[in-house]
């Protein structure tokens, strides 16, 4: 089949490198792409969001079946543009979408299923908010309601800091439009998991447990960013407590979906914070994560083109899908200054020596190990022929090995290959699994 795949970055890289090995995909489209995607598919210099533009082309080209990776594509609607043109397309609707789009939609959704998730209230103007915020007494967590590139939420452990939160979305526009409502909820504590299911409407498969590190420095300290690191599966996290999910989280929100007249089919991707036996959902994602996508791609022992394009028929039942019972570890290489101001343009060195030019010890020793090495482009471009940064999250380093400390090991140690100018990177990706 034909696969057009619309977005440009590291989760992009990650599903055209595995649509690339799917036996029933013979040509991809990738919008607009990077200079590690431009080395397997053909780039369409469209924008992601100009879904008309979008549309018109995979008509042209006869495209069997399109994928969209980026949240803010989705919220424009062109999984329901591309269906009213006959197109075949993986993603929810925009009155599906909101479910991460909105926050107080998904918050309202939970309490109608009966999901266990944090309590919460919603508000429109900051003095409300406000008022509420004094009444409440311990920590509690401010969220934009809109989306807000991962950097919405602020965990607020007194009262002043969470007035400043209200102030900083909703008079400050700190967040945009984003910040126009906000969600303020009370507090977890526990591990943070990212649990994926791949949905038609009526059915879903699990497609995988993941922790993702999203604060900036190492010992989950600083600002949150995109998203640093992930690896999977995740040790504590056994085929029991991915039943329970299934059951307590993933099909009661299906079926409130579908009551609202409003069906979700794509990736469901819950945010979870567990403790013990208590599972609650931080909130839902609905397309594959970033970097969690990377380590998922690698673990991923079926054809992703077949899964993606059952799950946009209807048909996920009868689909197989395999994940590879080893581990894989992604860790984000960042641009200097990332999450706030950084520099464009600056050289990147010695990715050479991870394709293709593997020093011959290492490339034994790996070999030995049965480990994989693989880089995926998150903010890359070419200028004069050189590789260079164009953006926060520079290059996603992911390994997969038979256990979860060889493959931090090893995507550690591929990570030190690639230089340049004030790249950094946390360097405590799943040591929390490690003890």
């Amino acid at each position: 089949m034909k696969v057009l795949v619309i977005g440009k970055g590291g989760r992009e890289h990650a599903l055209v490198w595995r649509l690339h090995q799917s036996e029933s995909v013979w040509k991809i489209y990738c919008a607009t792409g990077n200079p590690g995607i431009d080395q397997i598919a053909e780039a369409v210099p469209i924008a992601p969001t100009d879904t008309k533009a979008l549309a018109e082309f995979a008509k042209s080209k006869s495209v069997d079946l399109t994928i969209v990776g980026p949240e803010d594509v989705l919220a424009t609607g062109i999984v329901d543009h591309f269906t009213r043109a006959g197109l075949k397309i993986f993603g929810p609707t925009a009155a599906a979408a909101q479910l991460e789009t909105s926050k107080s939609f998904a918050k309202t959704v939970m309490r109608e299923a009966g999901v266990p998730t944090a309590d919460f209230e919603a508000f429109d103007d900051a003095e409300s908010a406000r008022r509420y915020v004094k009444s409440r007494t311990g920590s509690m967590v401010v969220k934009a309601d809109g989306l807000a590139l991962g950097k919405g939420v602020i965990i607020c452990h007194d009262t002043a800091t969470a007035l400043e939160a209200v102030a900083d979305a909703m008079e400050r526009r700190h967040f945009g439009t984003a910040g126009n409502r906000v969600v303020v909820e009370e507090f977890l504590t526990g591990e943070e998991i990212s649990f994926f299911a791949l949905c038609d409407g009526e059915h879903a498969v699990p497609l995988g447990t993941f922790q993702d590190h999203k604060a900036i420095f190492d010992g989950d300290r600083g600002p949150n960013t995109g998203g640093m690191g992930a690896y999977s599966p995740v040790p504590q996290f056994g085929p029991a407590m991915e039943a329970r999910v299934m059951r307590e989280v993933i099909m009661p929100t299906l079926a409130a979906m579908n009551a609202r007249g409003t069906p979700f089919r794509g990736m469901l991707y819950a945010g979870l914070m567990t403790d013990g036996e208590r599972i609650n959902v931080i909130e839902f994602n609905v397309r594959f994560g970033d970097p969690e996508c990377e380590p998922q791609m690698m673990r991923l022992d079926s054809d992703l083109a077949e899964n993606l394009l059952a799950a946009a028929e209807g048909n996920v039942a009868n689909a197989s899908i395999r994940l590879s019972p080893r581990s894989a570890v992604a860790v984000v290489l960042a641009s200097g200054g990332y999450p706030g101001e950084y520099k464009k343009g600056i050289a990147i060195r010695g990715l050479d020596r991870l394709e293709g030019n593997v020093p011959s010890d290492i490339k034994i020793r790996w070999a030995m190990k049965k480990i994989r090495v693989k880089v995926f482009h998150s903010g890359t471009a070419m200028r004069d022929g050189n590789l260079v940064t164009d953006g926060g999250r520079v290059l996603t380093v992911t390994a997969m090995a038979p256990d979860l400390a060889t493959a931090v090991d090893a995507a550690y140690e591929a990570a030190q290959m690639i230089e340049f100018e004030g790249r950094h990177f946390r360097r405590d990706i799943a040591r929390r699994a490690l003890g």
